[in-house]
């Protein structure tokens, strides 16, 4: 496994800030036609392989009054936004352009196949413009998301 090009030093990891204080941003752009179920399994399919990706994206366990300890969750936070199906893959394409940043991508085949390895084959015969994103992750420098997200709302 590689690792991101984007990824939080140990003394970047803030939790005491607001996010808004990180260095690099975290956004899941999801395609706005999709129904609220497929969306949702989009986001976090792509949130995933970001999560495990990321060094430092996530913050130190939390325990609560019962001692029960909680895993971290994202210190620097997430914005889930919409997009329409071009402008998603306009965004997946710049994305894979721009130096330190982390790309996620929930491909159309990866919610219409059953088998792991029939979803391998069918994004290995696509050229990236082609891949129909359901949903992408992109983590970077913070300027850098702000100009490839510039206008989108909040998914609703």
């Amino acid at each position: 496994m590689t690792s991101s090009p984007a990824a939080f030093a140990p003394d970047e990891i803030r939790t005491g800030e607001p996010t808004r204080a990180a260095r690099l941003k975290w956004v899941i752009v999801v395609d706005e036609a999709l129904p609220s179920g497929r969306a949702v399994n989009a986001s976090v399919c792509v949130a995933a392989a970001t999560a495990t990706s990321v060094d430092g994206l996530l913050g130190p366990d939390a325990t609560d009054a019962d001692s029960l300890t909680h895993h971290g969750l994202p210190w620097a936070g997430c914005s889930i936004l919409a997009a329409d199906r071009e402008k998603l893959t306009r965004i997946l394409v710049a994305a894979h352009t721009k130096d330190e940043v982390h790309v996620a991508v929930m491909p159309e085949a990866a919610q219409s196949t059953r088998v792991y390895d029939d979803y391998l084959e069918a994004v290995g015969v696509l050229p990236t413009e082609e891949l129909s994103p359901l949903a992408v992750s992109i983590v970077g420098p913070r300027n850098r998301i702000d100009k490839l997200v510039k206008g989108l709302s909040l998914l609703p």
